[in-house]
């Protein structure tokens, strides 16, 4: 018993273990892991002031994202996947932009393990995508990925999933497309659409109904405003989205497409 009871204490004692990143970012993947980059010639200490997740001002030892993203350019798509099956759907452009909105892999130390998101819950390790400035680009909480495991460069969403298109018949700027552009940064990294879609995260939201269906407007907008203030469960995962990260004219672009899309099962 005793000895049973000592190598408990040592295992509670251990610290966290390293952790990888896999980047597929070409024709060859490469890892990266947590030791190595806590040691990156650019990694500095960082403050986050508002930070989406933990909801406060937060200290991490960080690297400009765009430092890892060898070989990518601004035009190309990258999907940055979480261990829980969260899938962010993210264009290059902003994360290799130097500022205002700066994006950060914030990296979690195995000696200085971060705090726990809640009560019963794992830390945003080992990786973290974090903003500096984001409200100067207008960054979405779906763009703040945690426990991030991968990061991939891949074809556009339109190329990869047909069946999240809108009729290829409306116009460049109609509010539907404006829509699909809103969908994509916000909705896609939890929730799949005719089953398209890489996210294991959220239910689809066109089958077998779309929400256009069976919310009245007023209230299907103040769920994405505000999911708590519609209906709670302790388990509850959906952010709310405020005016500064999805305008009045966003939203309403956002909830013409599901309403397009509501008529186009598939």
């Amino acid at each position: 018993m005793r000895r049973c009871l000592a190598l408990l204490c040592l295992l509670l004692c251990l610290p966290l273990q390293a952790a990888q990143l896999t980047l597929e970012l070409g024709a060859t993947g490469r890892t990266w892991q947590s030791e190595a980059l806590l040691r990156h010639p650019k990694a500095q200490d960082l403050r986050i002031d508002n930070d989406v997740s933990y909801k406060k001002p937060v200290y991490y030892r960080a690297v400009p994202l765009a430092a890892l993203l060898e070989g990518v350019q601004p035009g190309d798509h990258l999907q940055v996947v979480a261990l829980d099956g969260f899938a962010a759907e993210l264009e290059a452009a902003p994360l290799l932009q130097e500022g205002p909105a700066r994006a950060w892999l914030a990296i979690e130390d195995p000696q200085q393990p971060w705090p726990p998101l809640a009560p019963g819950k794992p830390s945003a390790g080992p990786f973290y995508l974090v903003w500096s400035h984001p409200e100067a680009s207008a960054i979405s909480p779906e763009q703040w990925p945690f426990q991030v495991a991968s990061i991939r460069r891949l074809a556009p969403l339109a190329e990869r999933f047909p069946a999240l298109r809108p009729d290829p018949q409306l116009a460049a700027d109609d509010p539907v497309n404006r829509g699909f552009a809103q969908f994509q940064k916000n909705c896609l990294a939890c929730h799949r659409l005719n089953g398209a879609g890489d996210a294991q995260f959220g239910p689809d939201l066109n089958r077998p109904h779309n929400p256009t269906e069976y919310f009245q407007p007023a209230f299907l907008r103040r769920l994405i405003r505000d999911p708590q203030s519609l209906r709670q469960w302790p388990q509850a995962k959906m952010p709310g989205f405020a005016e500064t990260v999805l305008s009045e004219r966003d939203l309403d672009d956002l909830l013409a497409y599901l309403a397009h899309m509501a008529g186009r099962k598939s």
